[in-house]
């Protein structure tokens, strides 16, 4: 397994800085990493640094707690994708989810499936399994699957916990195998990384991404 191709090499800190965002794409490069996720004000850079290499630019909307307006999100959507954004990582109204409102869900999640699939682009849509029952996870995902979108990604990794491998199983027993899935939020170990994929993670969203590389590195030369 190419562990690397499976990270997004992820900065989303609010005090990361420029120089930062800048090595993050040189580490993405360097370790072949799927993409680089990064907050919306460096999709740009981002971009700039890794034209002509083979890594993704991942970005957030809505980001981290989900209640911007339909219209909001697509605009910054829209924004993201001009600055060269390949993947987006949209938080889902989670407010709405818990008030029944699914309707005005699947309509989020599909006018921004349609729009990044326009700029051969991805739609992950982060549920925040933390703050959901089994039921609301397996509603969340049934209506990401309704709205067409890429991926459905566990966490922001600002609730009171990120990815659990019961959260893994779950989705993968709902979603269609077409349907693939982020396991993101509080990763830190390579064992933790890999009971996620085992357990159905196509991708996994870290800021421990060397670390987990080098973990494995090491435990090969024991």
């Amino acid at each position: 397994m190419n562990f690397a191709a499976r990270i997004d090499h992820t900065l989303l800190r609010p005090d990361c800085t420029e120089a930062q965002i800048i090595q993050l794409c040189e580490e993405a490069t360097a370790h072949g990493f799927a993409t680089v996720c990064v907050p919306p004000c460096y999709v740009a850079l981002a971009a700039g640094k890794l034209e002509g290499t083979a890594v993704g630019i991942c970005t957030v909307i809505g980001f981290p707690l989900g209640y911007a307006t339909s219209a909001v999100k697509f605009k910054e959507a829209e924004v993201a994708l001009y600055d060269g954004a390949t993947e987006l990582d949209m938080v889902i109204n989670i407010s709405a989810l818990k008030s029944g409102k699914t309707a005005a869900i699947q309509d989020e999640i599909l006018d921004l499936a349609d729009l990044c699939h326009v700029h051969q682009a991805q739609l992950k849509v982060i549920i925040e399994t933390a703050l959901l029952s089994e039921a609301e996870i397996e509603l969340a995902a049934a209506l990401c699957v309704a709205g067409e979108a890429d991926f459905v990604k566990t966490s922001t990794g600002f609730a009171s916990r990120g990815a659990s491998v019961a959260d893994i199983e779950l989705l993968r027993r709902v979603l269609p195998e077409t349907m693939r899935i982020k396991a993101a939020g509080g990763i830190r170990t390579r064992a933790a990384a890999e009971a996620l994929v085992a357990a159905g993670a196509d991708r996994i969203g870290s800021s421990n991404s060397i670390a987990l590389l080098a973990e494995s590195d090491e435990s090969t030369s024991a």
